[in-house]
């Protein structure tokens, strides 16, 4: 069963934006068999050695806790670092020299400094041979402190609540991805169950993360968090990271293992194991989090001298029938939630399609250099729908963009889920990806320059792009065919004409609202009654200018 058409619909009187960063509580475990060795105190446990069975004592752990009534521990952070400033922890920053694994493999973790929004800890556990594990403490020394931060290391040393203190805000993965001479950051995790990956030559924008729970939703979102990590010391020869995470809210504990893979394409394999405390009402799988403040789409002036500002600039979606469909995003003017219900899905992602410099012209931000991110799924997660939540903002710092996949089973008390899928890394185009693709979305009234009757704001002229090596080859008097449907509203003067210089194919149509104020539109490119090109689909809501 597919549903093609979005269903959609808009909230009013939300908050502008969203939290970029959250807190993470310290883990529910305890603490015992502690001993000293070195620096860092630690939990020495004899643990299952193959990969499948770790991942299935996190998961025995996760089952555990979701028997338990949700327990949010806190950590006592010393008033400095309770305290910090944003200028002080911006002059905290891990020494290199400290990095774990240094010099043993081809992986290092840096840790992340405590403090300023980041006030409740994660357990850090290393698991080494022979299978034993390792809980890190915080260590003062591991880091260096800077300007406005030069007094922080004396004030811990009298401090004797750091004795306590089991644990970091966060960790980052740095390995060789760019050159064999350094080891660029190539993974981070910090932040509630958010996590930032990159491929070769891009730089840090989306996010993926563990969970979602009733995003969008009138009553507010919940956040769980990744309360426990453990990471498995790679061998020398080895190019791959297994880390495990156990997984924590008051809806869902949960165990997850990833398998990092650097490569052309950097990826993570996912497995997931979901124990639910109560009724979650909406079950967002596979998130992923970025930002849009405009684009070329946008149709009010905006007084910046860049022409767009985002981290991504269109949703992706694979069907099981092979067709796949393109969402421009947007930054509406309220909080818009629109999804598609789908049945085997094949694969959904959040692209930054526009890789030109010119069409950012930052040079500290870099956009054009932001990561794609591709969710495919790995095993049967049957009829779903997925879904994008656009909420409006007028800072380019607020990730207001999220997608995700929701079941449609319901999702009870005592169930237990599994989810298991690859997150890949891409520019423009997710993998397998060989059609003509839609280069760009603009708008503008319809009115023809000195017309005497114009025809009213709502009556919108689109122009799309689509462009591609098949397409752009062909002859301007070959016999494309644009196919436009709409569920709702009128359009006229559809046309289709080649661009200049090889650049594409452009479609032009002016949208007709009717009475409906929610307009779902889809477009593609046939060839002697063989579609081309992906599938455009925008929805348009005639109430207000976007």
């Amino acid at each position: 069963m597919l549903g093609y058409f979005w269903s959609a619909f808009a909230v009013s009187q939300v908050p502008e934006g969203t939290v970029i960063e959250e807190q993470i509580p310290e883990s529910n475990s305890n603490n015992e068999n502690l001993n000293q060795e070195g620096d860092h105190t630690y939990s020495e446990n004899t643990l299952p050695e193959s990969n499948d069975k770790l991942f299935q004592w996190v998961s025995e752990k996760a089952k555990a806790l979701s028997k338990a009534a949700y327990k949010e521990n806190k950590s006592e952070l010393p008033q400095t670092l309770d305290n910090l400033s944003y200028q002080q922890y911006r002059s905290i920053r891990f020494n290199p020299n400290a990095a774990l694994w240094k010099n043993e493999s081809e992986f290092e973790i840096q840790l992340f400094h405590p403090g300023f929004l980041y006030k409740k800890l994660i357990s850090l556990n290393l698991i080494d041979k022979p299978q034993t594990h390792a809980r890190l403490k915080f260590n003062s020394n591991d880091f260096i402190y800077e300007r406005e931060a030069t007094h922080i290391p004396n004030e811990l040393n009298v401090d004797s609540v750091t004795d306590k203190m089991l644990g970091y805000a966060g960790f980052r993965v740095h390995y060789p991805l760019n050159s064999n001479i350094y080891k660029d950051e190539l993974i981070v995790f910090q932040g509630a169950s958010y996590f930032r990956m990159v491929g070769p030559q891009q730089t840090y924008g989306i996010s993926g993360r563990g969970l979602a729970i009733d995003t969008g939703e009138p009553e507010g979102e919940e956040f769980p968090y990744f309360v426990e990590f453990w990471l498995k010391q790679p061998t020398e020869n080895e190019y791959s990271l297994v880390v495990f995470a156990l997984l924590d809210s008051p809806s869902v504990s949960g165990a997850f293992q990833f398998l990092i893979k650097p490569g052309i394409h950097s990826e993570i394999d996912v497995n997931s194991k979901l124990y639910p405390r109560k009724n979650i009402k909406k079950l967002g799988v596979a998130p992923l989090t970025s930002m849009f403040l405009y684009g070329e789409n946008k149709t009010k002036f905006v007084d910046d001298f860049r022409p767009e500002i985002h981290d991504s600039d269109g949703l992706q979606i694979l069907l099981a029938s092979g067709e796949w469909l393109w969402r421009p995003l947007r930054n509406p003017q309220e909080l818009s939630i629109t999804s598609s219900t789908i049945e085997n899905l094949k694969g959904f992602g959040l692209a930054q399609r526009d890789r030109a410099f010119d069409n950012y012209s930052d040079l500290e931000a870099k956009y054009e250099t932001r990561p794609s991110l591709w969710i495919k799924p790995m095993s049967e997660w049957g009829e779903g729908r997925v879904e994008l939540v656009e909420i409006p903002t007028n800072s380019e710092t607020n990730d207001n963009i999220v997608a995700y996949w929701v079941p449609s089973k319901p999702v009870l008390a005592g169930d237990e889920l599994s989810f298991d899928y690859r997150i890949s890394t891409y520019n423009a185009n997710a993998p397998g990806f060989d059609a003509a693709f839609v280069k760009s979305t603009r708008t503008s009234w319809a009115a023809i320059a000195g017309e005497s009757n114009p025809p009213p704001k709502s009556n919108r002229q689109f122009v799309v792009d689509f462009a591609g090596i098949e397409i752009d080859r062909l002859s301007a008097n070959a016999n494309i065919k644009a196919n436009l449907t709409l569920s709702s509203g009128e359009y006229e003067n559809l046309r289709v004409v080649k661009l200049p210089e090889g650049k594409g194919w452009r479609v032009y149509f002016t949208l007709i609202p009717s009475d409906n104020t929610v307009i779902d539109m889809r477009l593609n490119l046939s060839l002697h009654d063989q579609r081309i090109s992906e599938t455009w689909n925008y929805v348009w809501n005639s109430n207000a200018i976007q």
